[in-house]
């Protein structure tokens, strides 16, 4: 699935990805590929993600974590959307 962060600043990312784990304002959940469409709110925490085809361009890489193979971006609330595949993170 694709996996698309954006901020008020900028796109800051657009990759493929595997696994991605969202604090959602009812706890944490998990999107698949080929998961149910999906809108939900975000809270302050991380978002996390992971893919054997994971590409952040090189001027966004300082606000991404990558732990054995997870990145995390923090963010302090937002939305999701997810359909056909199709992530997209709005982020504060």
């Amino acid at each position: 699935m694709i996996l698309e962060i954006v901020t008020p600043e900028a796109t800051i990312l657009r990759t493929e990805a595997d696994v991605i784990t969202l604090p959602g304002s009812d706890g944490k959940f998990q999107l698949l590929n080929n998961h149910a469409a999906i809108v939900s709110l975000l809270v302050e925490g991380e978002v996390k993600f992971k893919g054997a085809k994971i590409n952040i361009d090189e001027q966004f890489e300082s606000k991404f974590t990558n732990i054995k193979g997870e990145y995390s971006f923090p963010i302090k609330s937002g939305t999701i959307e997810m359909k056909e595949n199709y992530v997209i993170v709005l982020a504060d």
